[in-house]
């Protein structure tokens, strides 16, 4: 994404910061630059500085400057949320137009103004006060994620077949035994292995190490067998295509998707990120604590972890039994008076 002509030198730095210092991924970067361009776009259109009758992704924002940064007020923040939620096309450049985002969606956006403005005022101290200061994010719905069971997971793993199937047995047992995100899969090099765990490059290029159990380590031998066979020499990535280049996101989804159908499950509710929340899931049901699955999944914040806490957990079951009124019965007077 080209930055220098298009961002204005606050945002640029802002984001030169954020790459080098703070060490956040180019992808992450490149999010943080659409989301200040969207809403100094819209900041623009709102305070009249360009015509109302400007298509809105022709709005440039390279003369932003620090007096319109600093002039933003809390309003301005709501009026652009609801614009989000409102008129915002949830997925760009497809024919599905549907508008409006969602919760969380809106809150990721907050966050980057928050760290934006953070940046200009503790960081580099361009503004004397933060004018967005008390900002609170949009309320999110807690929703449980979708997970397969273990018989599920099982049927999974059995129906893998065709020319890659070593590879694909491979990707799909290490997304159910160690909840990797599909990035940091096709990420993976040859020299990530060691021994008996992996060296995994997670969000804002943060590595942490996973450990391999011993159905990992059988189906990653079986893999590295075929592979010698299927990459080109120079080629560092630990998945390869049938083009002997490294294996893309999008083949990953449109693998599982396709041994999900042949396992006869629905493909329209998982996805391989659903893979990753199944991992998670069985984790927890038998006796990893939150605590270390956190380390395990590679998340910031510990709250990230707590929404697997849904579980159906073993000793949950004997705490509900075990309190007093476990069994009380208002019909059966006999046992109430004990």
């Amino acid at each position: 994404m080209r930055l220098n002509n298009e961002a204005p030198e606050a945002i640029r730095n802002f984001l030169i910061y954020h790459e080098s210092i703070k060490g956040h991924s180019k992808s992450t970067i490149d999010e943080y630059y659409l989301d200040l361009r969207n809403f100094f776009r819209f900041i623009k259109l709102e305070h009249g500085l360009c015509s109302a009758d400007t298509n809105f992704d022709d709005i440039p924002i390279n003369d932003v400057d620090i007096k319109l940064i600093s002039s933003v007020t809390l309003n301005d923040v709501y009026a652009y949320l609801v614009y989000l939620s409102r008129h915002k096309v949830v997925y760009e450049n497809t024919r599905y137009q549907k508008r409006g985002l969602s919760a969380s969606s809106r809150a990721r956006k907050v966050a980057t103004l928050r760290s934006f403005y953070k940046y200009l005022t503790v960081t580099t101290k361009q503004l004397d006060s933060n004018p967005i200061e008390g900002l609170e994010s949009p309320k999110k719905a807690m929703s449980l994620p979708r997970h397969l069971s273990l018989a599920e997971s099982k049927k999974l793993l059995s129906a893998v077949s065709g020319i890659n199937k070593e590879r694909d047995y491979c990707i799909i047992c290490i997304f159910l035994n160690c909840g990797l995100r599909i990035s940091e899969i096709v990420s993976l090099d040859l020299s990530d292995i060691h021994e008996n765990s992996l060296r995994v490059t997670g969000k804002g290029n943060k590595e942490r190490t996973v450990f391999l159990n011993d159905a990992c380590i059988a189906a990653l031998n079986d893999y590295l067998i075929v592979r010698k066979d299927m990459a080109d020499k120079d080629c560092p990535a630990l998945f390869v295509s049938t083009r002997r280049k490294r294996l893309v996101r999008e083949s990953v989804h449109a693998m599982v998707k396709k041994t999900l159908k042949k396992a006869g499950l629905d493909s329209s509710k998982y996805s391989s990120h659903k893979l990753r929340h199944t991992a998670a899931t069985l984790m927890l049901q038998h006796g990893v604590d939150v605590r270390t699955l956190q380390e395990v999944l590679g998340h910031e914040h510990l709250n990230t972890t707590q929404i697997y806490a849904h579980v159906d957990n073993a000793e949950l079951r004997l705490a509900a039994a075990a309190n007093p009124l476990a069994n009380f019965d208002p019909d059966n007077t006999e046992n109430n008076d004990k």
